[in-house]
């Protein structure tokens, strides 16, 4: 039967037989802030997020240290982790071969993140490559990942739009996903919201869309959102079928290429507590999770001159 949030009709589409992942982004909670966190305190956050159960850490980066200093030092940050206490699989993102190269030394990296737009303008922004540069590298490094045995995703920047008057509809999204990640082989693409404008309404029709055309992809949901917002961008996409999630605990984050003002990821906390009310199954241990949320109120604040 389908339901209703507020006046909007949504089909009840849920897939019940796959489990829910969670994918926490401590990378992009980082990555925009205006101070550098010091390599010590990344580990020792890190360290207490990888005891709570999440499916997916996003950790850190090996891209340019001008373009994202914050990230400058994730190879001294995985050195420094307590593995014994690993429960998650590791992810970071890379935007060239060279970057690819550097990660996949790393035995504890399980995923290799990039960076692909449907907006041209945006990929030059974040990348310095124009669309058709950047699958060209995306498809190096997916040869990169297959011969270190490491998992590739493709984080589908711009998913709901742009503010730059580049071209998009669903229709677009669609052609991109056929024409481009189904015939590369792509098998984890996660819808981005970069910018916070997605809206249910189009959220379930991409959603829906796109699960039932590509079962073969997992599609995760990677939503930027105020508060307000954001549960309903949670259970649009949720009863549409999605069933992989990225927050970020304090709802820290954005992309510092995106616009002048950065648009935070989901919280985590906000994910959360919509699935426990619903009584849906994440695999968090909420002890754990609590001592994380008061580590990061401590950790995410410039420290006093």
């Amino acid at each position: 039967m389908p339901f209703f949030v507020g006046k909007l009709l949504i089909p009840n589409l849920t897939n019940t037989t796959n489990p829910m992942k969670i994918v926490e982004c401590p990378r992009d909670a980082m990555q925009g802030l205006s101070y550098m966190i010091p390599t010590e305190q990344k580990i020792l956050y890190l360290n207490a997020l990888m005891r709570i159960g999440f499916d997916t850490l996003d950790l850190g980066s090996f891209v340019s240290p001008k373009a994202i200093p914050q990230m400058q030092d994730t190879a001294e940050v995985l050195q420094g982790l307590d593995l014994s206490l690993k429960k998650s699989k590791f992810l970071v993102i890379v935007a060239s071969r060279s970057g690819a190269q550097k990660a996949v030394q790393h035995e504890a990296v399980d995923y290799l993140g990039f960076p692909l737009s449907v907006s041209e303008t945006f990929q030059m922004r974040n990348t310095n490559k124009n669309i058709e540069e950047a699958l060209l590298c995306l498809a190096e490094i997916k040869e990169i990942t297959e011969k270190s045995g490491k998992e590739l995703a493709v984080y589908l920047s711009m998913g709901f739009g742009n503010p730059y008057g580049d071209p998009y509809d669903i229709d677009i999204i669609e052609a991109f996903f056929m024409e481009k990640m189904q015939k590369m082989g792509i098998k984890t693409v996660l819808l981005s919201d970069t910018i916070g404008v997605s809206q249910p309404d189009q959220i379930i029709k991409l959603f829906s869309r796109l699960l039932k055309q590509f079962p073969g992809i997992e599609i995760g949901a990677h939503f930027h959102s105020n508060p307000r917002t954001a549960t309903a961008k949670i259970q649009a996409a949720y009863e549409s079928g999605c069933r992989r999630f990225d927050g970020a605990i304090g709802g820290f984050g954005g992309c510092p290429f995106a616009t002048e003002e950065l648009t935070g990821n989901i919280a985590t906390e906000q994910m959360i507590g919509f699935f426990m009310d619903r009584n849906i199954e994440t695999g968090i241990d909420l002890s754990h999770f609590s001592e994380a949320v008061k580590l990061c109120q401590k950790i995410f604040h410039p420290m006093p001159a």
